[in-house]
């Protein structure tokens, strides 16, 4: 049995064709690392600004607002940090996208949850809100199921050689 080379860096470029690709992808990344960061910056600067600006509509109103801002500042860094492992391993990590899709899901029940809605006679809308937030909710409990399988292929090295032992 030949031990494996560490293929956690991606191969090698071979020609110059490759290598300027190689080089042209890597540039698409740190300019989309650099364009999230600073859209991550710049929502943070407003969320403050717009939290001070709302509070003389309510302070529940203004932090529910202040919170929906900050999950989408979350979203931002976690695919920055995407971008970064992409980056520094040459290959695309699947968790942190999962962490965004929880993110966003835990994002719109804030919103939804925090809506006003008429009430109505057959409450229509409170009953639409509900089942809103239980897609949603079971949208994080598919995620987070997928992570955790994830986290747990990841942590056990010798799956891949207990699996090609029973192939063979």
């Amino acid at each position: 049995m030949t031990p494996r080379a560490d293929s956690s860096k991606g191969p090698e470029p071979s020609g110059l064709g490759d290598r300027m690709l190689m080089w042209a992808e890597q540039a698409v990344y740190a300019v989309a690392a650099v364009a999230l960061f600073a859209g991550a910056a710049a929502l943070l600067v407003e969320a403050v600004v717009a939290y001070v600006d709302d509070l003389s509509d309510g302070i529940l109103a203004a932090s529910t607002e202040l919170l929906s801002v900050l999950l989408l500042v979350f979203v931002f860094v976690e695919l920055l940090g995407a971008v970064r492992t992409t980056i520094r391993e040459r290959r695309l990590i699947a968790e942190p996208f999962l962490l965004v899709g929880i993110i966003a899901s835990i994002k719109e029940i804030v919103v939804v949850a925090g809506a006003e809605r008429p009430m109505d006679a057959e409450f229509a809308e409170f009953r639409d809100g509900m089942v809103e937030i239980g897609v949603l909710a079971g949208v994080v409990l598919i995620l987070s199921v997928a992570a955790l399988l994830l986290r747990r292929k990841e942590r056990d090295p010798n799956e891949e050689l207990s699996d090609d032992l029973e192939a063979a």
